[in-house]
């Protein structure tokens, strides 16, 4: 109980924080952050008009458990959870004023992510501090602000990303999982990581993922270059990491679904180059399910001057 109390004042707290400076803008005509650079005209407008003096850009880290939402992007349907319109509603509440983000990559449903990144434009003035602390106030408990950081204008969560990176957790073992059951992919069968490891080599480099991609896909192109696949051991989990410099609607499940056959002795590895090569997506086996998957870094031109992610989920004991 006393936990719980200590957790609420301090929530209470951040979001007093981050509210507090709509209060010293208007009282003092401007924000010091603003003000530094502006010509006399920007001045003026700034002194009539506190709030829209300027518009500044941030990016943000999201981390989330994508169980209970159907993916990142909002939905069209009503009472549909999106983890998008979730930070989004946050966020508008302590910038006092609607605001849209754009992020680096869509997540499928229930699909995680501990390295999101999104940007968003706006004219309130807030430190950085105060957007990670008073939007965790205002998010569920499986969504979490992990930093704030304002950038320039050129900076595009999305168009400005050079290479992303996911990796997917496997359970291999007779029963199920009690814990983390919707944070892992189980299966009872026995994976050999060797014939996994050899048969995610095939599918190094540039090539067309038809026969991984969703048929659904809407990509324009179907080309991608996945840059590493390694299939190594953390734990009790076996993990299938992969970087590219994008990927395509349900790629990396089907890579999974296919490396999960081979590893169990179904099929052979050169298979995964016989579906890649088939250029056809009903040669390539079952999807594996969305609830191991986890976005995990984006990377950026270093003149951005990005945290780095610390390449979770966190409780990997390999963190390579």
């Amino acid at each position: 109980m006393q936990r719980d109390k200590t957790q609420f004042e301090n929530q209470q707290r951040a979001t007093s924080v981050a509210l507090s400076y709509d209060v010293a803008s208007e009282s003092s005509g401007s924000g010091s952050f603003h003000s530094e650079g502006l010509d006399s005209e920007s001045s003026e407008s700034q002194s009539e008009n506190p709030q829209r003096a300027a518009v500044s850009r941030y990016a943000l880290c999201v981390e989330y458990a994508g169980a209970a939402y159907r993916g990142w992007q909002t939905q069209k349907e009503k009472d549909v959870a999106s983890i998008q319109e979730t930070v989004e509603q946050a966020l508008s509440a302590i910038a006092n004023e609607p605001v849209k983000v754009i992020c680096a990559g869509r997540t499928d449903a229930c699909v995680s992510g501990t390295y999101q990144i999104i940007h968003f434009d706006t004219a309130t003035q807030r430190p950085d501090r105060a957007w990670v602390m008073g939007t965790n106030t205002k998010l569920p408990d499986d969504i979490a602000i992990r930093w704030a950081k304002r950038v320039d204008d050129s900076f595009h969560a999305r168009f400005s990303a050079l290479e992303r990176r996911y990796r997917y957790l496997i359970y291999s073992a007779p029963v199920k999982p009690g814990l983390l059951s919707r944070g892992v992919t189980w299966t009872h069968k026995e994976m050999d990581m060797s014939r996994m490891q050899a048969a995610a080599d095939y599918l190094l480099g540039e090539h067309d993922f038809t026969s991984y991609r969703a048929i659904a896909c809407q990509a324009k192109s179907p080309v991608r270059e996945v840059r590493a696949m390694d299939i190594y051991r953390a734990g009790e989990l076996i993990v299938i990491d992969v970087r590219a410099n994008a990927f395509l609607h349900h790629m990396i499940r089907n890579f999974a679904g296919v490396l999960m056959k081979i590893g169990a002795g179904e099929a052979e590895p050169v298979w995964a180059k016989e579906v890649l090569d088939a250029r056809d997506r009903t040669q390539g086996g079952v999807t594996a399910p969305p609830y191991g998957l986890y976005f995990v870094d984006v990377k950026y031109p270093d003149r951005f001057e990005l945290p780095k992610s610390e390449l979770g989920p966190y409780f990997l004991m390999q963190n390579g």
